[in-house]
């Protein structure tokens, strides 16, 4: 009974730690085209006010 309880354990921790390896990752991509979204609307109306 107690080798079974470590080896879902065991499963748990790696299932917790595959899910981090594959979410951090994702998420820093995501921040980054947010950042580039951002970047190019604040560019777009710099454009049209200089364009007054």
């Amino acid at each position: 009974m107690r080798n079974s309880n470590r080896v879902v354990t065991a499963g748990f921790f790696a299932l917790a730690l595959a899910l981090v390896v594959v979410i951090l990752p994702a998420c820093q991509t995501v921040k980054g085209v947010g950042q580039d979204v951002k970047n190019a609307g604040e560019a777009g109306e710099r454009a049209i006010d200089n364009a007054k």
